[in-house]
């Protein structure tokens, strides 16, 4: 595999919005457009057996490697009626995101608090 790093960055370009924002959809006179939170990453490696420089040309089994994953989490969907447009959230989904975010901040300013005492 050439240049697997740069493979994988190319197929991860198009992902940003178009992962984030579902297709909209049709239904009872109203549009929906689905809303997530999207992350992803990738990773990867090559040897370049034609210069012979590296260490690991020299070892047997070479090779290149690769990987992947995501995660999404339904937030919620816009939805048009009439010519109003409006978010309506996926409560708990937002839970489950903003918990852990609520705990986190609530213990950094613990200790923020806790050093300006000082």
């Amino acid at each position: 595999m050439t240049n697997l790093v740069t493979q994988l960055a190319d197929s991860a370009k198009d992902f940003g919005v178009q992962a984030a924002y579902g297709d909209p959809v049709e239904l009872g006179g109203s549009t929906i457009i689905p809303v997530a939170l999207v992350w992803y990453g990738f990773g990867g490696g090559s040897v370049d057996e034609a210069t012979g420089d590296s260490k690991l040309a020299t070892m047997k089994g070479i090779g290149s490697g690769g990987g992947g994953g995501g995660y999404s989490v339904p937030i919620g969907a816009y939805i048009s009626r009439g010519g109003i447009t409006r978010f309506d959230p996926n409560i708990i989904a937002l839970l489950a995101v903003g918990i852990p975010f609520v705990a986190s901040t609530g213990w950094a300013l613990k200790k923020v608090i806790r050093a300006l005492k000082h």
